[in-house]
């Protein structure tokens, strides 16, 4: 038979005290606090940082001897079990030391698994025996007032609020260094039955037990009859507040914070599985810091709404996010719907900036955005901005090779006859520059079916822009990791194939802004956990892609859209970017940039894509006709007019000039002139009437005939 004496010298004397859930807090670039993310709402405090009433309610109710005694209280136990035997309620002879010991066997249950009964009323002889055992050696290795500390840090006082200063803050608002007597008084009276004593459910039993933590007091000689009096009389005078956990209390930045929730439970830097990196979050008391700039994310968020307000019936989205040339850094990212895991068509938990791993959307077309890179390819090929293209050529047909190096073969046709169309009538002959400054289609395609089509993806994959569209593996199955841009299908040069992303689209652009030096897009800063261990993120990762001088040549270009059709002066400058329109309209862009803040402006759809966005209403207002200009254009606008003069405005570099033609020789006089010299042919000007052109992608990779768009005074993308 099994005795008590045998099973207390079988139990060790100490055992391991696991870390203490702790909360973890997101942080903006300045260090203020965006979102709390927690299973137990705790926030530690040193025992001077609580109040002294707090100090002596606790002792007087819980365990008035607690001064004395060695972890047991032998008088407390003889008095319980005479309680217990002439009484019918049930009254307890657990110490606050023993009271310690058994949270923190209940911590260490719920993060091993373990099922050692640790709640009272379920535990056996062995389960009270063990507690002793332990009580004692606690009281051996800390001092009363540690031991005091560590138990109003770890006890569960209602819900989810766990120790005194998160619990000072649920029912007063205050810290618990300010607590008064009567407050703490009654969070005192909590912890015995947490439901039952809650003062905002049941008020009148939470001030019956106030009042005999009260009287405890007294009686123990804690107060005097005077405070005794004053506090009884007074009323529970709650003044309530709720952290909530999570980005859902993130307000504006909801899907920024949900991005680095993400982030964090997606890398094994923090955990080995997903659960151990998301028991990290809610547990680890990690402290985030990131690259957010709240003042800017307070224009995006304002702005984004009020473009496309939330609940508009149109449901369109729209989105802003701001990448810092130089450093990668994810300054904003904000959309019109909030974040809000309720259904509704004014929420929406998709991220329209990121990726599907990280909770986005998934992409969507880039229209003529994808331009530029065309041009950079263009360019590192040998050619300039000056140069003139065919483009008479309107029709390619299935036997027409497009070079692509990288391809099976080194080329690649088109699956069906393609013929992409203009918005407008343009000459049949334009500089690059013009193409680009007008998104003339045909001009962007005539200048590609020049190149490899291989060095235009190759910039897309070393900038960052990968196709997010979802496709079929070998075996049949959906796959929906991102991928390079394929060269296969020639539409992606007018943006006519592929779901890229808002972030990808900001950060490629801002390699522009910034000599051609591509950053990697970041959010996270530093982690530390509540111990001060640091977690490895990631840093500045910078790289050369582009030639400077290339780089400054379609700067040129890029900087004219954004000065002259775009901004027409309201966003300090120098600035630069470019439009984009899909077919149907239903994936707006403008993404432009200065040397300190590159900015991705989206408007569309991000359900229902295929559903016409030209011959809605929007806002009450009806739209016919829809491009970049409509929506995206003025949104970059009133966003970057407000915030980029917080960042650099440097030169972009100078753009080389077309050479001065060679004077032509002087002709000989000649009496034999027959009134027949040359006359001057220029080529007809490529300055059509504004309009949106860059409607003509197609929205299948399989090109097929281009969108033909109705013209806008406004832009022309």
């Amino acid at each position: 038979m099994t005795t008590g004496n045998n099973i207390l010298n079988a139990l060790p004397a100490s055992f391991d005290k696991l870390p203490i859930p702790q909360p973890s807090t997101v942080l903006d670039s300045k260090g203020k606090v965006i979102a709390t993310f927690y299973e137990q709402n705790r926030d530690p405090v040193k025992l001077e940082d609580i109040s002294p009433y707090m100090r002596k309610a606790i002792v007087s109710v819980e365990d008035e001897r607690f001064y004395e005694h060695s972890g047991v209280d032998p008088r407390g136990i003889a008095r319980a079990a005479m309680s217990n035997i002439t009484s019918t309620s049930r009254q307890g002879a657990s110490t606050l030391t023993q009271q310690y010991v058994n949270n923190l066997l209940i911590n260490n249950q719920e993060l091993t698994g373990s099922e050692d009964s640790t709640v009272p009323g379920n535990k056996d002889y062995a389960d009270k025996i063990r507690e002793i055992r332990y009580s004692v050696a606690i009281e051996n290795e800390m001092t009363k007032d540690e031991i005091l500390e560590g138990y109003l840090n770890l006890v569960l006082f209602s819900g989810r609020e766990y120790g005194v200063q998160a619990a000072a803050q649920r029912f007063y608002s205050v810290d618990a260094k300010d607590l008064n007597l009567q407050q703490s008084a009654m969070l005192a009276g909590m912890v015995q039955l947490p439901n039952v004593y809650n003062p905002l459910t049941n008020p009148e039993r939470s001030k019956d037990r106030r009042d005999k933590v009260l009287g405890n007091m007294l009686r123990a000689g804690a107060i005097t009859r005077e405070e005794y009096d004053e506090a009884v009389a007074s009323d529970l005078e709650t003044d309530p507040s709720v952290a909530q956990s999570g980005c859902i209390a993130a307000g504006d930045s909801g899907h920024f914070c949900d991005y680095v929730s993400r982030l964090i439970t997606s890398d094994e830097a923090f955990g080995k599985t997903k659960e151990d990196r998301t028991n990290l979050l809610y547990r680890g008391g990690l402290t985030i810091k990131t690259t957010l700039d709240s003042s800017a994310q307070k224009v995006a968020a304002k702005e984004a709404r009020k473009m496309v307000d939330p609940s508009d019936d149109s449901n369109l989205g729209t989105a802003i996010v701001s990448v810092e040339p130089g450093t990668g850094n994810i300054l904003a990212m904000a959309q019109n719907k909030y974040y809000n895991p309720e259904v509704s068509d004014e929420n929406s938990e998709f991220n329209f900036s990121v990726s599907r791993a990280l909770g986005g959307s998934g992409g969507f077309q880039g229209g003529s955005t994808l331009k530029p890179y065309t041009t950079l390819a263009w360019l590192h090929e040998g050619h300039n901005m000056w140069d003139k293209v065919d483009t008479s050529l309107r029709a390619y047909s299935t036997s027409y090779n497009w070079k692509a190096s990288c391809l099976p073969g080194g080329s690649t046709r088109v699956g069906s006859p393609w013929t992409p169309q203009n918005a407008v009538k343009y000459p049949n002959s334009m500089t690059v520059a013009d193409g680009l400054y007008w998104s003339v289609n045909s001009a962007t395609i005539r200048e590609a079916s020049q190149v490899d089509l291989c060095t235009i993806t190759d910039y897309l994959t070393k900038l960052g822009v990968l196709n997010h569209e979802p496709y079929k593996n070998e075996d049949g199955e959906t796959v929906y990791e991102p991928r390079p841009i394929s060269p296969q299908y020639p539409s992606f040069v007018i943006g006519g194939s592929g779901q890229i992303t808002p972030l990808s689209q900001a950060a490629a652009f801002a390699a522009f802004a910034n000599k051609g030096k591509y950053c990697e897009p970041r959010a996270l800063t530093s982690v530390t956990d509540a111990d001060g261990t640091e977690y490895k993120v990631k840093g500045e990762s910078c790289e050369q892609v582009i030639d400077e001088q290339i780089v400054a040549d379609m700067n040129g270009t890029l900087q004219k859209i954004a000065t002259q059709r775009v901004s027409k002066g309201r966003v300090p400058g120098p600035i630069a970017g470019k439009t984009g329109t899909n077919n149907k309209a239903t994936s707006t862009w403008f993404v432009g940039y200065t040397t300190g803040m590159s900015t991705a402006a989206w408007v569309g759809r991000h359900k229902d894509q295929g559903l016409d966005v030209r011959n809605t209403t929007v806002n009450g207002q009806r739209y016919g006709w829809v491009d970049s200009a409509t929506f995206a254009a003025p949104l970059w606008t009133n966003y970057m007019s407000q915030v980029a003069g917080n960042y650099e405005r440097e030169s972009f570099g100078n753009a080389r000039s077309a050479p001065k033609p060679k004077p032509s020789p002087k002709p000989q006089e000649s009496d034999d002139s027959d009134d027949s010299s040359p006359s001057s042919s220029p080529s007809a000007s490529a300055n059509p009437q504004e309009s949106d052109n860059d409607s003509g992608g197609n929205s299948s990779e399989r090109p097929e005939a281009d969108q033909q768009g109705s013209p806008s005074d406004e832009d022309e993308d």
